[in-house]
């Protein structure tokens, strides 16, 4: 069974500019979820999510849209705008679990509705002809909500359901629970995606051999963290390239000079790359350092001479391996 690795969507961090250096230098996605699409009540798309789904800036990729949205009309106005841009497939996000979302009854906060689901998924077929995908929590409060959906779900053809093994209230604390996510197996008639703290190869493996019957794993924070990853659970090795941290730093200069171009002035930019060096530092030999030394750069060119300093720290300790 050939093992299908898909790009979580990271609301701030997986957008078309990320998704295309990554595969760049990456490789080894072999679709990305796009950050999902938020109306807040109005009609109408931003311009940040036109850009991240204009064809010309997704041509070499398989790319899947995402709705957050508890109404039927949201969902459909999403649904037909990412047609018109020639997409087959809408994934629901019923995973978020950040309070902002889920006090908004969005996200994992929607899991404990069935009938609200049910109403939406009910339009969203009768009224559109697009693929609906499902990405899901276990529950917000608790690990037996999504269980009570399934007899929903099972009414409509869905492509997937991508279950992220943690419940709404943990965001990312805690351990996945297994068992639960195993439960879920037995529960619906639909294809399961597994998800959660896939963060090494060795990790992979032990989720893999729980359940030999999942061949699509979903990575988040993991791919972040080590862009590396998705292609050497692909190869099976634990074995970074030689050249990893050359290529890294390609792909790093790629990413900030492209953020930089968009965001205005040095302290979005700021933002932004702290953002992904507090994953990108975990995989570095000292992360906490490699993150301090982030952090304290007040500006473009200290920022610039503490990332020369990681990956100059990093090379070293590389050739001496």
């Amino acid at each position: 069974m050939a093992t299908t690795l898909l790009s979580s969507p990271l609301q701030g961090f997986t957008d078309f500019r990320f998704r295309n250096a990554f595969n760049h230098y990456f490789g080894g996605i072999d679709t990305f979820y796009a950050p999902y699409i938020r109306l807040n009540g109005k009609l109408k798309i931003k311009q940040s999510y036109q850009n991240d789904l204009a064809p010309e800036n997704n041509t070499t990729l398989e790319v899947i849209p995402q709705v957050i949205t508890n109404s039927a009309d949201e969902f459909i106005y999403v649904a037909k705008y990412v047609q018109s841009l020639g997409y087959k497939e809408l994934n629901w996000n019923l995973g978020c679990p950040y309070p902002m979302v889920t006090k908004s009854g969005m996200g994992s906060g929607l899991i404990c509705q069935p009938v609200k689901i049910n109403e939406i998924l009910h339009r969203a077929h009768n009224e559109t002809d697009i693929l609906v995908s499902m990405k899901m929590r276990m529950g917000y409060e608790n690990a037996e909500e999504i269980l009570d959906t399934f007899p929903i779900l099972d009414q409509y053809p869905l492509k997937n359901i991508a279950i992220h093994a943690r419940i709404g209230k943990q965001l990312y604390k805690g351990p996945v629970n297994l068992d639960a996510f195993e439960k879920c197996i037995d529960s619906t008639k639909h294809k399961l995606y597994y998800n959660g703290d896939i963060t090494s190869v060795s990790a992979f493996k032990a989720i893999e051999k729980r359940f030999p019957n999942i061949d699509h794993f979903m990575i988040g924070r993991g791919l972040i963290a080590d862009p590396f990853l998705p292609r050497m659970i692909k190869n099976d090795t634990t074995e970074y390239p030689k050249d990893r941290w050359s290529i890294f730093s390609e792909f790093h200069d790629t990413i900030y000079r492209q953020y930089d171009a968009y965001l205005s002035g040095p302290t979005p930019i700021k933002m932004k790359m702290l953002g992904f060096w507090e994953y990108f530092s975990r995989s570095t030999s000292n992360p906490q350092k490699a993150y301090k030394a982030i952090k304290k750069a007040s500006n473009p060119a200290k920022y610039r001479q503490a990332v020369d300093q990681i990956l100059h720290t990093e090379m070293k300790i590389g050739s001496t391996l």
